[in-house]
């Protein structure tokens, strides 16, 4: 069976293998792994990470091109000299490698331009260096709680498919330093502030296997977040004060201010979501904040109404002059009201004994509308009357200096639990 592969290899490159690899191959059992009654391969790791492309919040993935390299010792792979041999990377086919594949992987390819991106390096103690190219989008849990001021630990996870811990044991080359890359790395939205590596074992129902992980710490730019939504969201807070500077007879002024700003507000809050998940149960501190300036430019507007309310409302705007002649004809009313029921009692027949009494009427059930209108009615006026402000303007030089002091109050509550808590 081994002959008829590696004649098939013959063929197909059309060359005769050097005898050196004709001499190792011979005997060789690419289906049996190194030290296969002895105990387990060892199996050292390195990574050289070439790019992280894109880190996505939507899909919470980040990918990324690395360079693995694998190294193990093959007992059947020793032969004599001094000096390494380089083989074509299409040779791998003949030898025994590790299954080692990526955990939590979405997808992942090998470049294969010009040739497939392989690497494979005998040495003479039958040491062998396995390298691949490998593009890979693997999934990255993120607590979004303090997004943009949050960071993230993404992970990248080695394995063995079916090798457990008695045919398989991995381990970094190096330690930390097994990873290599990051340091020249330049991130749109992030730094990496710190990165480790560790091993451990994955626990199936199938068994124990070994695990590699490569940690690393992502921590986010504010600054764009800043100039992108911050600022303008702050400008907008400010620009509905100016309101309140404007007199409160200038009906139209005040109204366009109050919902220009609260419809702006809206539209920058719509924007900033549209680069998360739209299904996210995290309260964002974004979102904190974008809620915080909303509340106080629909404060601002509502601050209006109320004083424009109360100034229809003041005693002062109720004045009205009264002419004598309707005084008279009002009195004349009056008199003519008070005379009414007499009138009737007297058109009213006597009974014929004069002993009878009077029928009386049938009572009209209440409207109960009426009466709630009326109950509605006056709990409205005591509260107006609890809310009675002697002079509405005032309510405009009270909100010039209460709603600034607030929102200085609230940013310094925010940034501090967001930046420091």
């Amino acid at each position: 069976m081994l002959e008829n592969s590696l004649l098939s290899a013959e063929v197909k490159e059309g060359e005769i293998l050097p005898p050196t690899i004709q001499k190792l191959m011979k005997g060789y059992n690419k289906y049996l792994r190194p030290f296969f009654d002895n105990g387990p391969v060892t199996v050292g790791m390195s990574l050289d990470i070439a790019s992280i492309d894109t880190i996505s919040e939507i899909n919470m993935d980040y990918t990324a091109t690395i360079f693995l390299r694998q190294r193990w010792t093959d007992e059947r792979l020793v032969f004599e000299g001094n000096k390494s041999l380089s083989l074509d990377g299409r040779l791998v086919e003949l030898l025994w490698v590790p299954d080692t594949f990526i955990v939590d992987s979405k997808k992942s390819f090998l470049h294969d331009i010009t040739v497939e991106n392989r690497l494979i390096r005998i040495f003479p103690n039958g040491t062998v260096l396995y390298a691949l190219r490998i593009t890979t989008t693997v999934a990255c849990n993120m607590d979004l709680t303090k997004y943009p001021m949050d960071k993230q630990t993404c992970t990248l996870q080695l394995e063995s498919w079916g090798y457990n811990i008695n045919d398989v044991m991995f381990y970094w080359t190096r330690g930390n330093e097994s990873v290599s890359g990051l340091d020249t790395l330049r991130l749109a939205q992030y730094t990496i502030e710190d990165h480790y590596t560790s091993a451990s074992e994955a626990i199936y129902e199938t068994g124990h296997y070994p695990k590699l992980i490569f940690h690393f710490e992502l921590k986010r730019s504010i600054l764009y977040f800043i100039l992108e939504t911050y600022v303008p969201s702050s400008l907008l807070v400010v620009l509905s004060w100016v309101s309140f500077w404007i007199s409160q007879s200038s009906v139209p002024a005040r109204i366009c201010i109050g919902v220009t700003t609260v419809l702006t507000m809206t539209t920058l809050m719509m924007g900033a979501r549209t680069s998360l998940p739209n299904a996210n149960c995290f309260i964002k501190a974004i979102d904190v904040y974008l809620g915080i300036c909303f509340s106080f430019i629909f404060g601002a507007l509502i601050e209006y109404a109320v004083a424009h309310f109360c100034t229809l409302n003041h005693p002062d705007a109720n004045i009205v002059m009264v002419r004598p002649s309707a005084l008279v004809t009002s009195k004349a009313a009056a008199d003519a009201a008070a005379l009414a029921p007499t009138a009737e009692l007297e058109l009213c027949p006597s009974s014929p004994t004069g002993s009878e009494p009077k029928p009386e009427a049938p009572e009209e059930p209440p409207n109960r509308c009426l009466i709630v209108l009326v109950l509605l009615r006056k709990v409205l006026r005591k509260a107006a009357n609890c809310c009675h402000v002697e002079n509405p303007h005032l309510i405009d030089n009270y909100s010039r200096m209460t709603f600034p002091l607030s929102f200085v109050f609230v940013n310094l509550l925010y940034w501090t639990y967001y930046l420091y808590l």
